[in-house]
């Protein structure tokens, strides 16, 4: 199943551009205070992200976005447990979710 995600992926993104589901690190995981999310292309300022618990409920975090390549979450008064992120950049046709753990 993933390989065939991930051959889907590749037609869509094949413009030349790299994938950037592959060029997204999310860190550090587990977390305690901050979670970044890091770019290797310049994409921090034209994504979008949403934060979800483990339950589906959306949550609202403070984001700053560091440079062209980096945001920070902060996370430090949420609870110990599992949380999503979702990256979203609907120009290129963009949407991937990342999973972490707040300690």
């Amino acid at each position: 199943i993933q390989l065939g995600f991930a051959q889907g992926r590749e037609e869509v993104f094949h413009s030349g551009q790299p994938d950037p589901v592959k060029l997204i690190q999310v860190y550090p995981n587990p977390a305690t205070e901050y979670v970044s999310v890091k770019f290797e292309a310049a994409l921090a300022k034209k994504v979008s992200l949403t934060f979800h618990n483990i339950l589906g409920s959306e949550l609202n975090l403070e984001t700053e976005v560091i440079d062209d390549y980096e945001i920070k979450i902060r996370v430090k008064d949420l609870n110990s447990g599992y949380y999503f992120i979702s990256v979203q950049d609907e120009k290129i046709n963009f949407k991937s979710t990342y999973k972490f753990l707040k300690r």
